[in-house]
């Protein structure tokens, strides 16, 4: 079954290569130019992806990110000029999954898309794992109904939950919860969390998955700037907790 990818591109030069080689790899693709109508054309047909450029007239990417992120866990690669780290975070901040800074590969663009897809179906099978080593890598998560404390996150179904209270989390912090939810009070890097994002051996900086630790702790926590779940070990990482902690 094809997939539907809205690209939002003002460059049209730049949105015709990335549709041709997006239709090449399969996939049904829509183009608009704006941001405006990219709001619109991603809330009347909601797409299994979004490739969304930072600097759009009207409204811009972050806008939309943000605006999205408030209703939909839909994955978003966002396209960008902006090279700085803090630029790139704050994209991140908001909701977006991924990022390519331009000018890019087309190849590579698909390659990123097909791995946000692939992630987005969260297709695990319900299987018996023994929680790795401190040391060893984030291994992918296989149970489909993982509860820890007052939080629960359904795997096959991309659903977490405060005791009844769903929580809207985006792809990228769903991946992360759903490892530490896997394995809890184990104590995990910023580098192994780093693993559960990206996987085409590029350099991004460890300091996404803080990003992602914070948005999720506004989320889950009581008082995320005194987090008693998802917790800091100086020196090492995060680890998930496995107390109940409160209502």
């Amino acid at each position: 079954m094809s997939t539907y990818v809205l690209v939002a591109e003002d460059d049209r030069k730049q949105a015709e290569l990335i549709r041709r080689y997006l239709v090449h790899d399969g996939h049904v693709v829509t183009v608009v130019h704006d941001g405006g109508t990219a709001l619109r054309e991603a809330t009347r047909r909601p797409p299994d992806l979004l490739v969304l450029d930072w600097m759009l007239p009207g409204l811009d990417g972050l806008e939309i990110c943000r605006r999205l992120r408030g209703e939909s866990d839909l994955p978003i690669l966002m396209l960008t000029a902006r090279s700085t780290e803090d630029d790139l975070l704050r994209g991140l901040d908001l909701g977006a999954d991924d990022y390519m800074t331009k000018p890019f590969r087309p190849r590579e663009l698909v390659a990123r898309i097909r791995t946000l897809l692939r992630r987005s179906r969260h297709t695990a099978r319900p299987a018996s794992v023994d929680p790795p080593s401190a040391t060893a890598p984030v291994a992918p998560v296989d149970r489909e109904v993982l509860t820890v404390g007052r939080l629960t996150v359904n795997a096959t179904r991309h659903q977490v939950f405060i005791h009844d209270r769903p929580v809207n989390c985006t792809p990228g912090e769903f991946r992360i919860l759903s490892a530490m939810a896997a394995s809890p009070d184990r104590v995990f890097t910023r580098s192994q969390l780093l693993d559960c994002l990206t996987d085409h051996g590029r350099s991004v900086s460890e300091r996404t998955v803080d990003v992602h630790i914070l948005n999720l702790r506004k989320k889950i926590e009581i008082s995320p700037r005194r987090p008693q779940q998802l917790v800091t070990v100086h020196g090492i990482g995060y680890k998930l907790a496995s107390g109940n902690h409160g209502a």
